[in-house]
């Protein structure tokens, strides 16, 4: 399998023998952010295929909790759902399932643990590898988040 993320123009490609092709790309015209990949996280600049059709995308904006940094597909009838649930992973659900382990660091490197006895279908495979890399994956707690606003409100 291959993963490919160009950040500077906004795209993300996997592909390899056994899976179908899954892409994200970013309008030319979206404003970035250097903290996401593939540079937003605003649905509305962004599209997303798997084995040549389009699939709904939904990226929640990424606030305050772990939720909020979630990344939704459907395809053909089957949701998926790219969440954090810990400071560098991100767990990849289909219909609820939790499928496997995600972690990525925003550099187009990807690495996946699949639960044991989950049934992993290749289009399972494609989606989770071009979420974690197109949005990278992990997210701080809630009270870590507080924290650290706090203490840039402190003087020194």
């Amino acid at each position: 399998m291959t993963v490919l993320l160009n950040d500077e123009e906004g795209w993300v490609e996997v592909f390899g023998d056994a899976i179908p092709p899954a892409g994200v790309d970013r309008a030319p015209e979206a404003e970035t952010e250097n903290h996401v990949p593939i540079g937003t996280r605003d649905g509305a600049h962004l599209t997303m295929t798997v084995d040549g059709e389009p699939v709904a995308l939904a990226p929640a904006k990424g606030k305050l909790s772990r939720r909020s940094y979630a990344v939704d597909v459907t395809r053909d009838g089957v949701a998926y759902r790219l969440v954090p649930d810990s400071i560098a992973g991100s767990r990849l659900l289909r219909d609820g399932q939790h499928l496997g382990d995600f972690s990525s660091d925003g550099d187009g490197r990807v690495l996946a643990e699949w639960k044991e006895g989950a049934e992993v279908s290749p289009a399972d495979a494609s989606v989770g590898y071009a979420l974690a890399a197109a949005f990278g994956t992990g997210g701080q707690p809630m009270w870590m988040m507080a924290i650290e606003a706090a203490a840039e409100l402190l003087p020194g």
